[in-house]
């Protein structure tokens, strides 16, 4: 009969790596790095050998086995598993690192700070107090080699193997045996008269001293260095002498120690301490406390060391997101604290969050993801933005908050590249023309098109034909100056996706239009523009072998190298109108394209200027427009490529109010105002009929010429209007009532060239002056009826009756 014996070694769910030991306690134990079987998660392993003639070492190494079973704490080595068998002991706990290892790591990347000491001497002075105050045991080991890092940085108290309980005397601690540990033993255990008897906690804390000593100035070579404190701190100093006095009724007990020290300038009070016992007390904190502390954590996280930010501070963050509703609050150090990761756990730690903040209902949440976005798109794949991201992405554009739509415009740079065919050119194309046929705020209309401008290379051919041309000519009729400056400039930085032919017949004739623009930082941009057009032409047809070259580009396959070579041609049209976006917002609220109130063309000599309509807020002069062009080529200097490094503007930006002197260009001089009084917002049943209004077929369209005239129209100059004879001269005012009935001819593009002056501005003035002059001629009745009545009767008493 055969009988198979079971290993109990080879079946324990831990393994030793085999490298050689780490330094363990001196004396017993030999610390071994190991791995859990199952899942390969790091440990450390204590090893201690059994050997003949040793049987007092071996009680000893069971006891520390037993101890470290049973005690539980936060600073105190934590125990995972063990195996005990005739031959060996093995002791496995979280995988830790030797401190003095640790330290000298530290000392040689030259990272080492006293916020890292600070706390973890705290920690080791509080497990003290735990077994002291609440065990009622003595370490009697606590020594440099007692003490071990987590890899947060944590310091964990171990050496457990000559503890004894604190209710007897002294005589019944173990004996050690080991000459590096009796070095730390405190002066009175020398003295066999007994006359110096201290505390219970007495010998700790000098063993306390000692480690503090060793942990600024090094290994301690003798008992008598510890008069002279070294590099310890001078806040720490006067406490350290506390510690080593020769009375050991002085020593401080060590929760005593740990307020001393956490006092007003002392070593302990710092932030980095202050962080660290909130974290621990995190989840019984109010939701007020947890939102302050996450607010302010992204100003200390730079100060604390890395180790910490990513093994302690990103799970409570994403633990108070998942579990604790923090909220926004918590995106701002998240993405901090994700600059310390590798990319691989990026993906596996902050990604399944961030994907997760996408379909958050929260605009806080949302606007902040926005704004950040550059932070981790980098590490999102194609498929999970076009299936998880892009599809609560685009919920921002219908958003009834300016400021989200106008994040969401600005996010669509960075997710265009790894957009598919169906959203880039169609979902994406869609809302962009309902923004910049629709939208109330001319900021965002602005955005619109920059955006368009930049990820013009990453649209397909047919997209690119059918969109780019009559989008920006619709961006070049907008009200908002800065909407036409963007458009323009839409033109200068996807040149090369025109043809030949386009260039000449489509937008040559629309940027000359704007060449009598009311705005001289438009008209500049124009002549800008036309002047490259028209060198691209004529290379052309004096080298007509050019063309292919020219028009390389036209009808290839979306590339994002496209854009840059794009951008580098059109550098001298970087103006940062983006950037001047958002100081408008607030000042000034601009006109939406629907609105009849346009700015104002140039008045023709000889004609009188039509009164301007008042708005409420401080006119913006096209000097101020000017004044900030003159600031930005003055600081370029040249023709660099500055597209993609223009500032986008932020809708959230204080408004800046300039006064500037009013640019001279028609005969009179005449102020062109901003816009003012943005219309109330669309409703959701305005929104949904976006794809018949708002598509680039329909919307962005040339408009039309206008219709000739009915047949059976006569000029005035036709009619004989009761002189002598009809004139043969031409009628004066002919040339301008064709001009007025081209002006108010209906047209299919709400941004006409022609219906600058508004119809409905001057018929909202007289309705409001024929009812100011109401209520004065009532007011005036009203007036002469009391004295009337007054003279008839005369003044009444109070109180008095009315006799018949």
């Amino acid at each position: 009969m055969w009988f198979f014996v079971r290993d109990p070694v080879r079946d324990f769910p831990f393994e030793l790596s085999p490298e050689p030991p780490e330094a363990g306690p001196p004396g017993l134990w030999a610390l071994h790095r190991g791995r859990k079987k199952a899942t390969g998660s790091p440990v450390s392993i204590f090893v201690y050998d059994v050997k003949p003639g040793a049987e007092e070492q071996t009680q000893v190494a069971k006891a520390a086995f037993k101890r470290l079973k049973t005690l539980r704490h936060p600073n105190i080595l934590a125990y995972i598993d063990g195996l005990e068998t005739d031959k060996c002991l093995h002791v496995v706990t979280e995988a830790v690192t030797p401190l003095g290892m640790y330290l000298k790591a530290r000392v040689e990347a030259g990272g080492l700070k006293e916020l890292e000491l600070s706390w973890g001497l705290h920690q080791i002075v509080k497990a003290l107090s735990f077994l002291v105050n609440d065990c009622s045991l003595i370490h009697n080991n606590v020594c440099m080699a007692a003490v071990f890092v987590d890899r947060a940085g944590e310091w964990k108290l171990g050496g457990l193997d000559y503890m004894y309980s604190a209710q007897g005397d002294s005589s019944g601690s173990p004996h050690k045996g080991v000459l590096e540990l009796e070095q730390y033993d405190p002066p009175e255990l020398a003295d066999s008269s007994g006359r110096a008897v201290g505390e219970k906690w007495s010998a700790d804390m000098w063993r306390l001293g000692c480690l503090i000593w060793e942990v600024f100035n090094g290994p301690l070579p003798r008992a008598a260095a510890l008069r002279n404190p070294g590099k310890i701190p001078k806040s720490l100093v006067p406490h350290y002498c506390e510690l080593v006095g020769a009375n050991p009724k002085v020593r401080p007990n060590p929760a005593r120690f740990l307020q001393n020290c956490r006092a007003p300038g002392g070593f302990l009070n710092n932030r980095f301490v202050e962080t660290n016992l909130f974290l621990e007390e995190i989840q019984i904190k109010e939701p007020a406390e947890k939102q302050k502390f996450f607010q302010e954590l992204s100003k200390s996280l730079d100060s604390f060391p890395e180790d910490f930010c990513r093994h302690k501070v990103l799970p409570q963050l994403l633990t108070a997101f998942e579990f604790g509703n923090a909220g926004a609050v918590v995106l701002t150090p998240l993405f901090k604290v994700g600059k310390c990761l590798s990319a691989e756990e990026y993906q596996q730690k902050i990604i399944p969050v961030v994907v997760k903040m996408f379909s958050s209902t929260d605009r806080a949440m949302r606007i902040r993801l926005l704004q950040q976005m550059e932070q981790f798109i980098q590490y999102l794949d194609e498929p999970t933005v076009n299936t998880q991201i892009f599809p609560h992405v685009v919920h921002g554009f219908l958003d009834t908050n300016p400021a989200i739509r106008e994040q969401t415009v600005k996010s669509m740079l960075l997710l265009a590249p790894k957009l598919n065919e169906a959203n880039l050119n169609m979902e994406l194309m869609k809302h962009f023309a309902r923004l910049q046929a629709k939208d109330d705020q001319g900021p965002i209309r602005c955005n619109t098109t920059v955006c368009l401008g930049k990820i013009g290379s990453y649209l397909s051919a047919s997209t690119r034909h059918r969109v780019l041309t009559s989008a920006f000519s619709r961006a070049t009729k907008d009200p908002f100056a800065p909407s036409r400056v963007a458009g323009v400039l839409g033109f200068a930085a996807t040149h090369n996706l025109y043809s030949m032919s386009d260039c000449a017949l489509k937008i040559l004739p629309v940027l000359c239009s704007l060449t009598v623009d009311p705005e001289k930082s438009v008209r500049d941009q124009a002549f800008k523009a036309i002047r490259s057009f028209l060198s691209k032409l004529e290379s052309v047809s004096e080298d007509p072998t050019q063309l292919a070259e020219v028009e390389k580009d036209v009808h290839a396959a979306s590339s994002p190298g496209t854009g840059g070579t794009a951008a580098s041609w059109a550098g001298w049209a970087v103006t940062g109108v983006s950037s001047l976006t958002s100081k408008l917002i607030r000042a000034h609220p601009s006109a939406s394209p629907s609105e009849t109130n346009a700015p104002q063309r140039p008045t023709p000599e000889g004609l009188p200027a039509t009164a301007p309509t008042p708005v409420p807020t401080a006119p913006m002069t096209s000097g101020h427009w000017e004044m900030q062009e003159e600031d930005r080529d003055t600081a370029d200097g040249s023709s660099a490529d500055r597209w993609d490094d223009e500032d986008w503007g932020s809708l959230e930006q204080e408004a800046e109010s300039t006064q500037a002197q009013q640019e001279d260009w028609s005969a009179g001089g005449q102020a062109i105002r901003a816009q003012g009084g943005s219309p109330a917002h669309k409703s959701e049943s305005d929104w949904n009929s976006w794809e018949a209004e708002g598509s680039w077929e329909q919307g962005w369209q040339e408009p039309s010429p206008p219709e000739p005239p009915p047949e059976g129209t006569r000029l005035a100059s036709e009619y004989n209007w009761g002189g002598p004879e009809p004139s043969d001269k031409g009628d004066p005012f002919a040339a301008l009532a064709t001009r007025r009935e081209v002006g108010t001819q209906p047209r299919r593009d709400s941004w006409g060239d022609d219906n600058w002056e508004g119809v409905e501005t001057e018929s909202r003035q007289a309705k409001a002056e024929q009812a100011r002059k109401k209520r004065e001629e009532r007011r005036r009745e009203m007036e002469s009826k009391r004295a009337e009545r007054k003279a008839a009767k005369g003044p009444m008493k109070l109180g008095a009756r009315k006799l018949d």
